[in-house]
C-alpha cells in the first residue's frame, strides 16, 4: 500500500518532466530528462492524429456491425427466454396432469353420443406412465 501511495504521489512529477537536447563532442544528439552542459530545453507537444475519410467510414462500419451484432444476441436471449417460458407452461401443465390422475377416483371420457366411457384401472395406469414419462424427458 505504501508503494502504490508513493507512486500517486510521484506519477505528477513525472508526467511534467522536462526534456533537454544537447550535442556532443562528437556531433551526437542526445536527449535527456536531466540538462548536461550546453542543453536546451525542448518543449514536447502531443501529437493529434487526424483520421482521413476512409478511416472513419471503417470506424463508422464497424460500429453498425457490433450494434448488428447486439441486437442479435438481444433478439437471441428474448427468444430463448420465451422458448423457455413455453417449455416450463407445458411442464406445469403435465405435473398437473399427472398430479390430477391420482386416489381412488373415476375417470372417464365422453364419446359422440354423450355416453360416458369409464376407464380401467389398466388405462389410468398406462396415462400416469405416459404422463411420467413426458415430464421426466421434457422437464429435467
Amino acid at each position: 500500500m505504501r508503494h502504490l501511495l508513493l507512486c500517486a504521489l510521484w506519477l505528477p512529477a513525472l508526467a511534467a518532466a522536462d526534456i533537454y537536447r544537447w550535442t556532443d563532442a562528437q556531433g551526437g544528439v542526445h536527449f535527456g530528462e536531466r540538462p548536461e552542459r550546453g542543453a536546451t530545453q525542448v518543449e514536447v507537444k502531443p501529437q493529434v492524429v487526424e483520421r482521413d475519410a476512409a478511416t472513419r467510414a471503417r470506424e463508422e462500419r464497424l460500429e453498425r456491425l457490433q450494434e448488428a451484432r447486439r441486437q442479435e444476441q438481444a433478439q437471441a436471449s428474448a427468444d430463448t427466454a420465451q422458448r423457455l417460458a413455453k417449455r416450463e407452461q407445458s411442464c406445469r401443465q403435465l405435473r398437473n396432469q399427472l398430479a390430477s390422475i391420482g386416489g381412488d377416483r373415476r375417470y372417464f371420457s365422453r364419446d359422440s353420443k354423450g355416453e360416458a366411457h369409464y376407464y380401467s384401472s389398466a388405462e389410468i395406469d398406462a396415462a400416469r406412465r405416459t404422463l411420467s414419462e413426458q415430464v421426466a424427458s421434457h422437464c429435467s
